[in-house]
């Protein structure tokens, strides 16, 4: 196959040029041509790969993370092109949900070359397409946050970031438009799951089906601050669905509006509510383990 190769310089703390180089030796190895997307920023890196495709490739290989594929994901949704994935950034929601493996990048590339290739939904809000999670509300205020400090790096940065947002954060007014049905909440976030989790592995939208045609919305309704920070460490485990402030809708459509609350998906920012995403069936097709959740 022809492969190009898209890869975020400052992925896994600037590791993924090296990943990608020992990617791009295996698939040559194996028959594969490559040729290696790497743009100085997202923007050149979409018009780099859009000539690629524009010249004749068969599949893209993103090696990075979710902010990666989020910046090319629109070029490839909606195609015949095959999306392959080797994790190499701090996230990695999106090959954690799909079952491959984040931590080991010959494994990853084990799943590439083997080509099995599972059919999944996105979410597409505008002319966005988003794999994973959109996020607003008191997750999406702890993003700005964290987006403005310079110290620490890494997930330290966003641990600081809770804590200081926790000290004034109060619930927020959400309406929600959940397939044409008006509902309003006071809530400390909303979040739209096309997979289950976000941020590393939060699985905030547990229960999140890929294939299933459609989106999980998950309603946080008002907890103290303490419960909040206790039930916390319950995300990674997905057993935050038991509480009685959880509320999860399966929706084809959802209209999230709440005053000077911002979204983000798959980690990125995606602008001031309100905000449409509909789930778009079958856009993509990945290279993932037979099997995969």
């Amino acid at each position: 196959m022809r492969l190009a190769l898209v890869v975020n310089p400052e992925s896994g703390r600037r590791r993924a040029p090296v990943v990608a180089d020992h990617a791009s030796s295996r698939l040559v190895r194996a028959g594969h041509s490559t040729q290696l997307i790497e743009g100085a920023d997202g923007a050149s890196s979409r018009r780099l790969l859009s000539q690629a495709i524009g010249a004749g490739i068969d599949g893209v290989v993103v090696v990075g993370g979710d902010g990666a594929l989020h910046e090319v994901l629109d070029l490839v949704a909606g195609t015949d092109l095959l999306l392959g994935l080797v994790p190499a950034g701090t996230g990695n929601d999106t090959a954690r949900s799909l079952g491959i493996p984040t931590k080991d990048v010959d494994a990853a590339i084990d799943i590439v070359l083997a080509g099995h290739v599972r059919t999944i939904d996105l979410a597409r809000t505008g002319t966005t397409e988003v794999a994973t999670v959109i996020a607003s509300g008191f997750d999406s205020k702890v993003n700005e946050r964290a987006n403005d400090m310079t110290w620490p790096r890494g997930n330290m940065r966003y641990n600081l970031a809770i804590v200081a947002e926790l000290r004034s954060f109060e619930p927020l007014p959400f309406t929600l438009i959940l397939d044409g049905a008006v509902v309003e909440r006071e809530a400390m976030l909303v979040a739209v799951g096309n997979g289950p989790s976000f941020g590393g592995g939060l699985r905030i939208c547990e229960g999140a089906v890929m294939d299933d045609g459609l989106l999980d919305v998950v309603v946080i309704n008002p907890v103290s601050k303490a419960k909040l920070l206790r039930v916390f460490p319950q995300l990674y485990r997905g057993t935050h669905v038991a509480l009685p402030e959880f509320e999860r809708h399966l929706v084809r459509e959802v209209t999230l509006s709440s005053p000077g609350i911002v979204a983000y998906g798959d980690g990125e920012r995606l602008g001031p509510l309100p905000l449409t995403a509909a789930v778009r069936p079958g856009a993509l097709h990945v290279i993932a383990p037979p099997g995969s959740p």
